[in-house]
């Protein structure tokens, strides 16, 4: 609420101002809001595509790894794997998203699987387990990225959205009271300065006719 001392032409022009700077700013984050969302949605929709992709590929290794045990003993499979078979060198870097910092990380070489267990005694089915994890590296590691860089915008989204929220129902509504409030208290200052001319006059005007 205003100052009933500050209800003033100035006081009234300055809160015009305000109203639409205000105004201008909310229909931007708005803008920025609907870009967000735009992208987002277009994100999720690879993300779904990407995720299909990295799990079939994780339970077909599952699956492979499951018809190994028929010919191998689980002890014996988690130690042919306690060597790794191929090691990498990621790229990270940050790109914007509507001004927003995301992750971009990329895989510095090509993934080259090596097999890392003696292939006496092992049956051949192991080396498929190995080519398919292989070549699902990639795609894990981006997956990985493109999770984070949903989270970190649903994030902003919703921190945009209460932004915009209540700019449109606390602070565009209170502006426009305090315009009624000031625009109310000048025009009654002005009805009463009128009346004060006018009894001022009246009695002028009865000074006059007493002393013709």
């Amino acid at each position: 609420m205003p100052n009933i001392a500050n209800a003033t032409r100035m006081e009234l022009t300055r809160l015009k101002n305000q109203l639409a700077t205000t105004r201008k700013g909310h229909r931007l984050l708005k803008d920025k809001q609907d870009e967000m969302m735009r992208q987002f949605l277009s994100m999720i929709e690879n993300y779904k595509v990407l995720r299909q992709l990295v799990e079939s590929k994780w339970l077909k290794a599952l699956d492979t790894y499951d018809y190994a045990k028929a010919y191998h003993y689980e002890a014996e499979l988690k130690e042919k794997f306690l060597v790794p078979a191929t090691s990498l060198e990621l790229k990270y870097s940050k790109s914007t998203v509507m001004t927003v910092a995301v992750p971009e990380i990329q895989v510095s070489q090509k993934v080259d699987p090596k097999i890392t267990y003696s292939f006496h005694g092992t049956n051949p089915v192991l080396d498929e387990v190995v080519v398919t994890l292989a070549s699902n590296l990639n795609d894990l590691i981006a997956l990985a990225a493109m999770d984070k860089r949903i989270r970190i915008l649903i994030r902003e989204i919703e921190k945009t959205k209460r932004r915009v929220n209540a700019i449109e129902h606390i602070l565009i509504p209170e502006i426009i009271d305090d315009i009624k409030v000031v625009r109310m208290k000048i025009n009654e200052a002005e009805l009463s300065n009128t009346i004060r001319i006018m009894k001022s006059k009246d009695l002028i005007l009865k000074k006059l006719t007493k002393n013709d």
